[in-house]
C-alpha cells in the first residue's frame, strides 16, 4: 500500500513537470500580436520584398542598409525583412502579382501595373522630365499622389515610396550619332506600349522580352541592343556584350514600393508607420545613390571599353519631335493627360 502511495505521487510530480516543460517550448511559435503567458517571444513577421535589379544595385544598396535596419530595430524583432533580388520570386509581373494576391508581402515594381492603372504610365511619357530634382518634385508631390492615387482600390496594393530605376539610354552594338543610325536596328524593350511605340517612332525593329533575357539576347545577337539606365548596364553585366552607348535620356524610369494592403492593415499602426518610414528614407537614399552613380558608372563603363555619345542638340530635338503622334494619340485618348502634361512641364520651370 505505500508502494503504491508513493508510486502514485512519483507519477504526478512527473507529468507535471512534463506539462510545465511543453508550456515553456511552445512559446516561440505564435504570431505577432497573440497573447502568450509564458511571456516567451512572439515569432517575427517576414516582409518579404521582391525586386527585379541586381545585387549591388543602389536598389538593393538602399534596402539592405536603410530600408531592413530601419524596420527590424524599430519593431524590435517584431518584423523580420527578407529581400529577394534579381527575379528570385519571378520577373516583374510574376512578383506584382504576388504582392497583389498577398502570397509576398512588399515589391519595388516598376509600371508594369500601368495597363490597368492608367495614370501609372504618366512618369514613363518620352522626353518630360529634364533632371533629377525635376523627378522629385513632381513624383514626391500632389501630383505624385494622384498618379498612383487609383492603387489600392483597383490593385489591392498600397504605395508606398517613389524610387529611382533612373534616365532611361540606348546601348548598343554600334555609334549612334544621328536618326539614320536608328533604322533598321534592333532593340529590346519592355512590353509596355509606349515603350514599343517609342522604339517604333524613332525607326527601330523593337522586340519586347523580359529583363531576366536580355543578356542572352544581345550575346547571342538576337537584338542588338536595348534601353535602360547605365546603373542597370553595369550592374547586369550587358557591357559584356555591347559597345556604345548614346545618352538619350529619352525617359525617365521610375520604380514604386508596394506592400499587399490586408497584410499592411493587419499591422499595428506603430508598425504602419514603421514601414512607411523607411520605404521614404530608403527611397530618397536611392534616388541619392542613382544621382551620384551616374560619373562612377560612366567611367568604369568606359573602362570595359563602352563609347560614349552625348546627341547634338539637333539630334536631341529630332527624336523629341518624333514623339509628336505618340502625344497625340496619348491626348486624344484620356481627357485628362494634356492637363497633366503641361502641369509637370510647369514644375519644371
Amino acid at each position: 500500500m505505500r508502494k503504491s502511495k508513493k508510486f502514485a505521487l512519483l507519477s504526478t510530480v512527473a507529468i507535471a513537470t512534463t506539462v510545465a516543460l511543453s508550456a515553456c517550448g511552445s512559446g516561440g511559435t505564435e504570431s505577432v500580436g497573440q497573447a502568450q503567458d509564458s511571456g516567451a517571444p512572439a515569432k517575427a513577421k517576414v516582409i518579404k520584398v521582391a525586386n527585379f535589379f541586381a545585387t549591388d544595385h543602389p536598389q538593393n544598396i538602399a534596402l539592405r542598409e536603410k530600408f531592413k535596419p530601419m524596420v527590424e530595430e524599430g519593431s524590435k524583432g517584431a518584423l523580420k525583412v527578407e529581400i529577394y533580388d534579381n527575379n528570385k520570386l519571378g520577373a516583374e509581373k510574376e512578383f506584382y502579382d504576388g504582392v497583389r494576391n498577398g502570397t509576398i508581402e512588399m515589391g519595388i515594381s516598376g509600371m508594369s501595373m500601368q495597363s490597368d492603372v492608367e495614370k501609372m504610365a504618366i512618369p514613363e511619357w518620352p522626353f518630360l522630365f529634364k533632371d533629377y530634382e525635376h523627378v522629385k518634385k513632381v513624383l514626391n508631390g500632389p501630383i505624385g499622389d494622384e498618379i498612383s492615387g487609383d492603387l489600392e482600390s483597383t490593385q489591392g496594393v498600397k504605395p508606398l515610396a517613389w524610387s529611382a530605376n533612373g534616365f532611361r539610354m540606348f546601348s548598343s552594338n554600334k555609334t549612334t550619332e544621328k536618326m539614320s543610325d536608328f533604322s533598321g536596328l534592333r532593340v529590346r524593350m519592355p512590353n509596355v506600349p509606349n515603350y514599343l511605340r517609342l522604339g517604333e517612332l524613332l525607326g527601330m525593329n523593337v522586340t519586347p522580352m523580359p529583363i531576366s533575357e536580355v543578356f542572352t539576347a544581345l550575346e547571342q545577337k538576337v537584338v542588338d541592343g536595348q534601353d535602360n539606365p547605365i546603373a542597370t548596364l553595369r550592374a547586369s553585366g550587358w557591357y559584356e556584350v555591347q559597345t556604345d552607348v548614346l545618352e538619350s535620356n529619352h525617359m525617365f524610369s521610375p520604380n514604386i514600393y508596394i506592400i499587399n494592403s490586408n497584410f499592411y492593415n493587419n499591422l499595428t499602426p506603430e508598425q504602419q508607420k514603421l514601414i512607411e518610414e523607411a520605404s521614404k528614407t530608403a527611397a530618397d537614399y536611392e534616388f541619392q545613390l542613382m544621382e551620384k552613380s551616374y560619373d562612377d558608372d560612366k567611367k568604369f563603363l568606359e573602362s570595359k571599353g563602352i563609347k560614349f555619345t552625348t546627341p547634338s542638340d539637333e539630334f536631341k530635338e529630332e527624336m523629341i519631335a518624333a514623339m509628336k503622334p505618340l502625344y497625340d494619340e496619348i491626348f486624344q485618348k484620356y481627357p485628362w493627360a494634356s492637363e497633366m502634361y503641361d502641369k509637370i512641364l510647369a514644375e519644371g520651370k
